[in-house]
């Protein structure tokens, strides 16, 4: 088996905070052999709960990885957790602004480099009542398709249950239990000699986010609804 990435101080910091978190529920990891070893990797997620980060981090971490997140910009600014964050990698994304497009630059950059990149295509936790992925950003799509990379649907469940992004309700006890499930490498050969128009970058973000919804659908034994995560 691989030796465990390198991750330096400010990983160290991040495995500090988020093992506690992640260790307030029980966790189960289906096909967790599917995250590469070596190598980069974009491993594209659902977002349920404002907790996500720390869980995830842990779990890829368990997988002898370091992970970089493209978090939203207001992330980052957050006292302690925020600087632990960017100093351990991960990626501020400033939606809408003219530096938006730094944040694809270092995500490909980071991808060049064989590091995993772990992104949230929704942006922010759903917004749909019932926790299906709802509508995605493209940036996933430019990703995936500028980089020749293993492109990874990767679903959790559970988050919401120990922390309601919404209703602010915190109730670790009695312990929950946080699934992460993996995919099967997204094939999009098919797409990458197109010209990454508005329709195509779609068309691969829908792909993607179907197949986190698939597994999603898995995890909670229950049929998503129609065209989850394309209702804006």
């Amino acid at each position: 088996m691989a030796d465990r990435e390198k991750g330096g101080f400010w990983v160290g910091a991040a495995a500090a905070l988020f093992y506690p978190l992640a260790y307030l529920s029980r966790r189960e990891y289906r096909n967790f052999e599917g995250i590469p070893r070596t190598g980069p990797v974009l491993l594209v997620m659902n977002h349920v709960s404002h907790l996500d980060p720390a869980v995830d981090a842990v779990f890829v971490h368990q997988a002898k990885r370091v992970p970089r997140f493209l978090a939203k910009a207001s992330l980052v600014r957050v006292p302690i957790f925020g600087k632990i964050m960017t100093g351990a990698g991960s990626i501020p994304v400033a939606r809408g602004t003219s530096s938006a497009g730094d944040s694809l630059k270092a995500a490909h950059q980071a991808l060049e480099d064989g590091k995993v990149i772990v992104i949230y295509p929704e942006g922010t936790i759903t917004k749909d009542p019932e926790f299906w992925p709802k509508h995605s950003q493209t940036g996933v799509a430019r990703l995936a398709l500028a980089n020749d990379v293993p492109v990874i649907p990767c679903a959790r469940w559970g988050t919401q249950e120990v922390l309601n992004g919404y209703t602010k309700k915190f109730r670790p006890l009695p312990r929950k239990t946080v699934t992460h499930v993996v995919g099967e490498p997204v094939d999009l050969s098919a797409y990458r000699d197109k010209s990454p128009t508005p329709d195509v970058l779609r068309e691969v973000t829908d792909l993607l986010m179907a197949e986190v919804t698939t597994l999603l659908a898995d995890i909670r034994g229950e049929e998503p609804p129609a065209k989850a995560g394309r209702d804006a």
